[in-house]
């Protein structure tokens, strides 16, 4: 089964992430099942719309997460300044 899902989540990747406002997939648990997450940065119904609800029998769930910015990597999870010792 994680192989099968594994493929699906690389398949539909290949076929959503270059679509403007997807912020990426993932594998993640709908009802205890495995499935392929898509991640929007806004509610778009056109954009729902072009993913697919199932990739060969695996469950697509798409969630609303927002844009995803990068972090400056001298700041933390919480955006305060790391100690540099080195």
């Amino acid at each position: 089964m994680r192989d099968r899902t594994e493929r699906a989540c690389a398949e539909v990747t290949r076929a959503v992430i270059g679509m403007d406002g997807v912020a990426g997939t993932a594998i993640g648990l709908k009802d205890g099942k495995s499935c392929v997450k898509v991640y929007l940065e806004r509610e778009d119904a056109r954009l729902r719309a072009k993913v697919p609800s199932s990739h060969e029998g695996v469950k697509v769930e798409v969630e609303v997460m927002g844009k995803v910015r990068r972090r400056p990597a001298d700041r933390d999870a919480h955006g305060s300044r790391r100690n540099r010792t080195s």
